[in-house]
């Protein structure tokens, strides 16, 4: 019997970062109900405010404080930031994330990241997470487009001359898969982010996983 491993299905794997890469899910929820608080919206559920994790700032904030005025964004922008950068410290990558990527990277694969974050934000956060050159390519809301807006996917794809078919989002949330499923690209839910599992698994993903080893093992077995 061959023990050869089965020939790949992709070149290109985009990775969602909040809830996908960084455990920030309870940190980003808690944030938008302070910052909506204090310009004195109606304060979100847990589960209203996860729901916008991955959308651009602006529209997920105006999302999950229907009640706010547009006059007040700003102010409610830079209250998010303000809690944002206050609880930055608290920020850390999941359990599996750094040997999974360089296993990735050691095998040729092209690892990237597709955010909702902003440009500034991405580059703090890779900084923190010392991950800065550990990826070959990234996207963010603002040079792009916001999710589900498939851009910033077709831009990365152009970038490596990699096809749809070969090329892999996986994500926390329905924006993700949304976003995929647009780009004609395959994809891969994980459940400990913000979305539910069963919320994920409406957008036909290849599979939903329930933790990063889950996910690297499917990598393996499957990529």
């Amino acid at each position: 019997m061959s023990n050869q491993r089965p020939q790949r299905q992709f070149d290109l794997i985009a990775f969602d970062w909040d809830g996908t890469l960084f455990d920030s899910t309870q940190i980003i929820v808690n944030c938008i109900k302070d910052a909506v608080r204090d310009v004195g919206g109606a304060i979100p559920s847990d589960e209203q405010a996860a729901y916008v994790i991955g959308l651009a700032l602006g529209p997920a904030l105006a999302h999950a404080a229907p009640d706010v005025p547009p006059e007040k964004y700003p102010e409610l922008s830079k209250r998010y930031s303000h809690y944002y950068v206050t609880r930055r410290d608290d920020l850390v990558l999941f359990d599996g994330v750094l040997p999974m990527l360089s296993e990735l990277r050691s095998q040729s694969y092209k690892i990237a990241v597709a955010t909702g974050k902003s440009r500034i934000g991405l580059n703090d956060a890779l900084q923190t997470a010392e991950l800065k050159d550990v990826f070959h390519a990234s996207r963010t809301a603002d040079e792009t487009a916001g999710k589900p807006d498939p851009k910033m996917l077709f831009e990365l794809m152009e970038e490596f001359r990699v096809l749809p078919s070969r090329t892999l989002m996986i994500g926390d949330t329905s924006h993700d898969l949304l976003m995929a499923q647009r780009a004609g690209c395959a994809s891969i839910g994980v459940s400990y982010g913000a979305h539910t599992g069963e919320s994920l698994e409406l957008f036909k993903p290849l599979t939903v996983v329930h933790s990063v080893k889950q996910l690297h093992q499917w990598i393996k077995e499957n990529g």
